[in-house]
């Protein structure tokens, strides 16, 4: 039964993952917008979200706002015009991967978590145990996953740097060979910190608002146990996790990013340094920048990893 929820979990997050990706590449790209540490400063030219200090380096706050706002539809329009197409799927083999082993690992620890603090006799389980139970698989899931995690970022960012500073990864692999060629196997888990605390984050939010918002619906009688029903809690679970992560999301994909030669200071010291990094240049709304396409991506990424898992579910009932 173990192994059972592990191959069903997995199965449902790599066809959310996959199908899902092009929005997860517009987010990298909005979260990354108005960052002081890029290479080129010219390639650069997307608002900072709201800024609300006096000041952002020499540009004072009514010629940052006055600058147009760049959303997710004109970044996905211009990476077609300015990558192409297939640009869209930059880093897809990384998704995949790390679908595989993050999404795997937490969705199976949950389920076996889950099943074990489950009341035998009443078959009920308080919010509070799926909310631990969420944030201890995704911790887990994270940890292994790291690797995945720092690849996909880089190479759905790579499009954004100047040409002749692109890394040009062409897969998952050729990336994960190269960063421990180039910066040492210890960059494979370069913002693990965040991102564990991330997974746990939105595992605990997302599982279990699912279960939860699925209970209510079903002992309530609103709806039967069908598309309907899951689709619904698919979305309220969406939302939630997309509120309770996106800062962290910013933080650990800017962490991730940087670029580290050798003999020269990391642009962030940590996390902490790059958040208020973040916030003294940008304002603090930039932690939510890219919001609009994190939801716009968990809302059908949820709804795709739950539908799919409960088909899935259904199709290996008697295995």
């Amino acid at each position: 039964m173990g192994l059972k929820g592990f191959v069903e979990g997995g199965i449902a997050s790599i066809v959310a993952g996959a199908s899902t990706h092009p929005l997860d590449l517009i987010k990298v790209r909005m979260q990354l917008q108005g960052e002081s540490a890029v290479p080129n400063p010219s390639v650069q030219v997307y608002r900072p979200a709201l800024a609300m200090n006096s000041a952002v380096g020499n540009v004072s706050i009514t010629q940052v706002v006055s600058q147009p706002r760049v959303g997710p539809v004109s970044i996905g329009v211009k990476i077609i015009q300015s990558e192409g197409v297939a640009a869209l799927f930059s880093g897809v083999s990384a998704t995949i991967l790390r679908q595989t082993l993050y999404s795997t690992t937490r969705m199976g620890l949950y389920d076996i978590l889950k099943n074990k603090w489950t009341d035998k006799e009443t078959g009920k389980l308080p919010l509070t145990s799926k909310i631990a139970a969420g944030l201890i698989a995704g911790g887990v899931g994270a940890a292994v996953g790291n690797p995945a995690d720092v690849a996909m970022v880089r190479m759905q960012a790579d499009g954004r740097l100047p040409i002749d500073q692109r890394r040009n990864y062409k897969s998952v692999v050729d990336a994960l060979s190269q960063m421990t060629k180039q910066e040492g196997v210890t960059s494979l888990w370069r913002g693990s910190a965040l991102t564990v605390n991330r997974a746990m984050i939105v595992t605990a939010s997302q599982l279990a608002t699912y279960d939860q918002v699925k209970e209510m619906i079903l002992n309530k009688g609103v709806m039967n146990d069908g598309i309907g029903t899951h689709v619904t809690a698919s979305f309220a679970a969406g939302f939630v996790a997309a509120v309770a992560s996106n800062p962290i999301d910013v933080i650990k994909t800017r962490v991730m990013n940087m670029k580290v030669a050798p003999g020269e200071v990391a642009p962030y010291a940590g996390a902490l340094d790059c958040a208020l990094k973040t916030v003294k240049a940008e304002g603090p709304m930039a932690l939510y920048k890219g919001f609009i396409p994190t939801i716009s991506r968990q809302g059908p990424f949820t709804v795709v990893l739950f539908v799919t898992l409960e088909q899935v579910r259904k199709l290996l009932k008697d295995y």
